[in-house]
């Protein structure tokens, strides 16, 4: 009988406190969407070439590096006119930053999964049947044509950033087309940045062996660029090899601190009514009172340093300060924790997550990883009615967890860790076909 067919269920504790816990289904090839395997060296290229930027100085995996299980290690990093990977990255005094990124480098495990139909924290990419294209995003819906599934439709964005990796309006010809609004269409960025892909020629070979359209290198869209990475992401980070998946096929079993830290999350601390399903994560959005560290995310010209989260999608008012519950899976690896990345410890967020109004009440920016930058971060951390807002925004209820549940949590969540899923299926390239340097 096939796992599928029946719920995982495993007795936990002894005697009259014994009960049955109901763990999720065991992951299978099924879940997860069929991969263009041809076009996965490609984009393991593409996500690794600096070529994409608009300065040409920062690539997909600079913030999403291997090294720092496909994140970058620290709460808000620099992305254009920053130099060096992860806590050790800083600025460029000859190219400053205008801000850090406003928030933290999200994981890239199990994204080819079905399920995994929201992206960024803020859901504002997400597959909808009522769009065209099937996609429902901020940019308008002639952008949609060619891409192949959401994760694809999601490089867009990076690459139209100024913080991220478009640069500054006058550094370079993509910042500028951005800038003027031009993202497709001759002369638009998306345009600028598959011309300099297609002229290289070790990517325009590539590009005419994997997709049939392509007969020379005018036939490459920016969908095509993007399909391809989206093809890489999901065969290098799909993580379903954990020891917890060993627990779910009933290969393996957990005891000791493990075991009762399954016990809680599926139980009493009831972890599972938001991380639920295979993944441990019910893709909607919540108020948890994650502090706010950082620029924030704000609209050009705003002034305020606040991150409204959801309601910058919905414009709903109880949707204010939510966002979306992010998959487990590596959660150890991952950190730090939280849309900004304001917990650098996990044991420490469990413990705010758990109770979110006194964390966020007692947070300590000491808490998070910041690279240096040569002038004082604004925060809202330091607004009385700011911190206020979000604490009356919260949406779930308190749990109570002591000490030795919080370590006992931490120690199931470490049976997540899939170490080879980390380190990926095919690694870093030595070298990309632009010849600019791999992070």
């Amino acid at each position: 009988m096939s796992i599928r067919a029946i719920l995982p269920l495993v007795l936990i504790g002894t005697g009259m406190a014994a009960q049955a816990v109901e763990l999720p289904a065991a992951i299978e090839d099924q879940d997860y969407r069929a991969i263009n395997k041809d076009a996965v060296p490609l984009g393991r290229d593409l996500f690794y070439d600096p070529i994409l930027s608009g300065n040409k100085s920062i690539a997909c995996a600079t913030c999403h590096h291997p090294r720092f299980a496909t994140g970058d290690g620290v709460s808000l990093s620099f992305g254009d006119g920053g130099v060096g990977l992860g806590p050790d990255r800083v600025f460029d005094p000859d190219n400053k930053p205008e801000e850090r990124i406003p928030r933290n480098a999200p994981a890239l495990f199990n994204l080819g999964a079905h399920e995994f139909r929201v992206m960024f924290h803020d859901g504002r990419l997400e597959e909808d049947a009522s769009f065209p294209g099937g996609i429902r995003t901020p940019l308008d819906s002639d952008m949609l044509q060619g891409f192949e599934s959401v994760l694809s439709a999601q490089t867009m964005f990076p690459v139209l950033s100024r913080d991220e990796m478009a640069g500054s309006y006058g550094e370079n010809d993509v910042a500028q087309a951005v800038r003027q609004g031009r993202i497709t269409g001759d002369g638009g960025a998306w345009d600028i940045l598959t011309k300099r892909v297609g002229d290289i020629p070790g990517y325009a070979d590539l590009f005419v062996e994997v997709y049939d359209h392509v007969d020379t290198p005018d036939d490459i869209t920016f969908a095509d660029i993007s399909n391809a990475i989206a093809s890489f992401m999901e065969w290098e980070w799909r993580s379903d090899q954990s020891k917890f998946d060993a627990v779910l096929r009933g290969d393996e079993e957990l005891a000791g601190a493990e075991l009762r830290g399954m016990e809680l999350f599926y139980g009493s601390a009831n972890c599972a009514s938001c991380h639920r399903g295979p993944f441990q994560t019910d893709h909607k959005f919540h108020a948890m009172g994650a502090p706010q560290i950082g620029p924030g995310k704000s609209a050009t010209f705003e002034t305020h340093y606040r991150d409204d989260g959801r309601f910058r999608v919905t414009g709903n008012e109880s949707d204010r300060y939510a966002f979306r519950t992010p998959s487990l899976r590596n959660i150890a690896a991952t950190g730090p924790y939280g849309h900004a990345g304001a917990h650098s410890d996990l044991a420490q967020f469990v413990s705010a997550h758990a109770n979110p109004i006194v964390g966020l009440q007692n947070y300590d920016i000491a808490s998070a990883i910041l690279p240096a930058f040569d002038h004082e971060d604004a925060t809202i951390m330091s607004d009385e009615a700011e911190v206020d807002a979000i604490a009356k925004a919260v949406s779930v209820v308190t749990i109570k967890l002591s000490p030795s549940d919080i370590s006992d949590l931490v120690a199931f969540l470490q049976t997540l860790t899939d170490q080879n899923s980390i380190d990926g299926r095919l690694g870093v390239p030595a070298t990309v076909p632009s010849g600019l340097p791999v992070p």
